[in-house]
């Protein structure tokens, strides 16, 4: 491997690692000032990691956050921060939940119906917040932040009984999906059910990939980010690709919710996980917008949740687990700003050092020429 290459890997790799090594040091430092055991809480979360069925629970949560962050890292490509995601991921499951209890077709119809349905509602959910930014120069993260709050609302006055709500007991759900609509997963017996639509979250990381690095738009779309003065010179058109990122986002962020909905729950209630958008935010940055690398930080998120709460039972507050996120995500920020500049400052030695050669050789040509007279 070439010296350039390894000092790529080494930078890409650098910054997880200092994150991930400042949040556990300093979340034992949060647990000796509150008097407990720095150490015993993480090896408890190790050994819960350890058993099948809650493997089975991170595998399919990490499913859920692994979609979720990868829409949210088409927009970091293209330096846009959808902070929407959230809203597009509650209101594509939403729909596809209304649609799969209204609508029975046969189910090579109905599976494809649902997840239409999820994709094209995240994707004008996200592009009203991209139309907004082309036409109106709005800033998506303002779009997006009241959209969320417009998309909670909307979502609340869908679970209306007259509307499209159907209450049991005191809970609000959208009635339960027709059978033509649900996905079976893989039994593992004892240990649970693996979601079916774990397979789409391996399908969508795989496409993100080829996108970006095998197609035009893909390169249109990273030149874009890069700087979109220079895409525009060389013939993309910024605004364009601004509302094609959004939408792609978005269409992406509808699916999150699906693995659960369309493999356990089968309706949309209060009991449907929130926040799923937010996290993918911290994992999209850890991951660092790699779908390599978001598989290893969605995974991470997921265990923090399925192993925390065994915490509880030995004395201490799983609450630990969301600290450590948070730490990440201020971490991730912190060490990929200090690893960026000792990469700057690897590279201007580098090329100080090449100029300095080539001066000294230049000379020593010089000095042979007039020898040689």
């Amino acid at each position: 491997m070439k010296k350039f290459d390894k000092e790529r890997v080494l930078l890409a790799v650098a910054g997880p690692v200092i994150a991930l090594a400042v949040a556990f040091v300093l979340s034992a430092i949060v647990l000796i000032a509150s008097g407990k055991n720095p150490v015993e809480p993480f090896a408890l979360m190790f050994e819960q990691a350890g058993y099948a069925d809650v493997q089975v629970l991170i595998l399919n949560q990490a499913s859920m956050y692994y979609i979720a962050a990868l829409a949210v890292a088409i927009g970091f490509r293209m330096n846009l921060f959808n902070i929407g995601v959230d809203g597009q991921y509650q209101l594509g499951a939403m729909m596809a939940a209304i649609v799969g209890a209204h609508a029975s077709l046969p189910a090579f119809l109905q599976v494809p119906l649902l997840l239409l349905t999820a994709v094209f509602t995240g994707a004008f959910w996200a592009g009203i917040a991209g139309f907004l930014k082309v036409t109106r120069g709005v800033s998506e993260v303002v779009a997006t932040i009241m959209l969320n709050a417009i998309a909670t609302s909307l979502i609340v006055y869908m679970w209306k009984p007259d509307v499209f709500g159907v209450k049991i007991g005191n809970n609000s759900t959208t009635g339960e999906m027709h059978e033509s609509g649900w996905i079976p997963g893989i039994d593992l017996g004892a240990a649970g059910e693996i979601y079916g639509l774990v397979i789409l979250a391996v399908l969508l990381g795989i496409g993100y990939w080829v996108t970006l690095n095998r197609t035009r738009f893909g390169f249109d779309l990273r030149a874009s980010g890069a700087s979109s003065s220079a895409a525009a010179a060389s013939g993309v058109d910024p605004k364009r690709m601004v509302l094609t990122a959004m939408l792609l986002s978005g269409a992406i962020a509808g699916l999150a919710g699906l693995p659960i909905l369309l493999g356990d729950s089968h309706t949309y209630n209060l009991n449907f996980p929130t926040g799923i958008g937010f996290l993918g935010i911290g994992i999209a940055l850890l991951g660092r917008n790699s779908p390599l690398g978001i598989v290893f930080a969605a995974l991470l998120w997921a265990w923090l949740d399925k192993a925390s709460p065994e915490l509880d039972f030995h004395g201490y507050d799983k609450e630990i687990a969301v600290i450590m996120q948070g730490l990440i995500v201020l971490s991730v920020v912190v060490s990929y700003e200090a690893v960026r500049e000792w990469g700057l400052r690897r590279q201007q030695r580098r090329v100080g050092a090449e100029l300095a050669a080539g001066h000294v050789l230049g000379a020593n040509n010089t000095t042979k020429e007039v020898a040689g007279r």
